[in-house]
């Protein structure tokens, strides 16, 4: 049986202070720690602009933490297809994977904020056209990454014996995730191009279990198997982790915002100790779950980010 692995994902605001320097400082501790407690990997979003909010950019920053560490894997989650020339992007990406000494993960997807896209200069069409050009973008940057020389005319990209050197040190190359759950069009990419998908939280089990079959009617009706795609889940929207209810109490009053009542909070939360957390999270492995993503939110308070690998990782299969 697969291990089971976890990612740990550190979006703009939980490592957010006043100062750029400072959040990166911030950012560092929160990695390393990641790295020393054995967590598979760090995943960074893939944001421009948030309001006036200073965010560092996600691929430079993925450069710079390539060079402070050792083991842990460094992911995107996920990057815009949108930001960045497919070419571009295929050479960053090999760029940083060989900084790293071949631990990249690159996850990818259409592009969700439409303000973002718009106020930085790029369009936001409708999800059909986002979606032909992710998976354009994913076609290049494989050719890229796997041929001396491409070439590739689509319908809004195109290349012409592009080199892309030196290629990934991954082979045969970096593995890709694909992130979303759109039934209509990401799911059907899914199935054709990613090594793990990422549906993003999903409310019940219920409904992750509905977005399985559709991704394997997928991959049955293009030929794949469909076992070769790791599956990936988002246990919640967040995850707080306390060693008994008192300590979980107090982490509410802290984490909770005081605009949102505490029913709504726990909506999209998994406050749990050690053992409910392990109870929640069983029925996905039972599944065939072998990577679990995570959101800690109490960061940058470090506390559930070590709890979990202590009492929870070591105790699922």
């Amino acid at each position: 049986m697969t291990e089971v692995s976890f990612g740990v994902f550190l979006p703009f605001y939980s490592f957010q202070t006043e100062t750029s320097t400072s959040s990166f400082s911030r950012l560092k501790k929160i990695v390393l720690e990641s790295e020393r407690l054995g967590y598979h990997s760090v995943w960074l979003d893939d944001h421009l602009m948030y309001s006036k909010t200073p965010i560092l950019e996600c691929w430079t920053t993925l450069s710079a933490l390539a060079s402070i560490t050792t083991s842990i894997r460094l992911g995107t989650m996920v990057t815009s297809a949108a930001f960045r020339n497919p070419a571009l992007l295929a050479k960053m990406a090999a760029t940083v994977d060989v900084i790293s000494n071949g631990r990249l993960e690159l996850g990818v997807g259409a592009g969700v904020q439409k303000e973002e896209h718009l106020a930085c200069g790029f369009p936001f069409p409708e999800p059909s056209v986002r979606v032909e050009k992710l998976k354009e973008t994913v076609e290049i940057i494989k050719k890229l990454w796997t041929e001396e020389k491409a070439s590739y005319k689509g319908k809004h990209f195109s290349i012409t014996e592009a080199v892309c050197e030196p290629k990934p040190l991954q082979k045969p190359h970096p593995p890709l995730t694909v992130g979303g759950c759109g039934e209509k069009h990401t799911l059907k990419v899914t199935a054709q191009y990613a090594d793990r998908f990422d549906f993003g939280y999903l409310p019940s089990i219920e409904l992750y279990k509905h977005k399985l079959q559709v991704l394997e009617n997928y991959c049955k009706a293009l030929g794949r198997d469909f076992s070769e795609i790791e599956a990936s889940c988002w246990p919640a929207g967040q995850i707080i982790i306390g060693k008994n209810q008192k300590e979980l109490d107090e982490k509410i009053q802290r984490c909770k915002p005081k605009n949102v009542s505490h029913a709504d909070f726990e909506k999209y939360s998994l406050i749990a100790t050690p053992e409910e957390c392990i109870a929640k999270l069983q029925p996905y492995v039972n599944l065939g779950v072998t990577h679990f993503m995570l959101f800690f939110g109490d960061l940058p308070d470090l506390s559930s980010l070590r709890l979990f690998a202590e009492a929870v990782a070591t105790k699922l299969p």
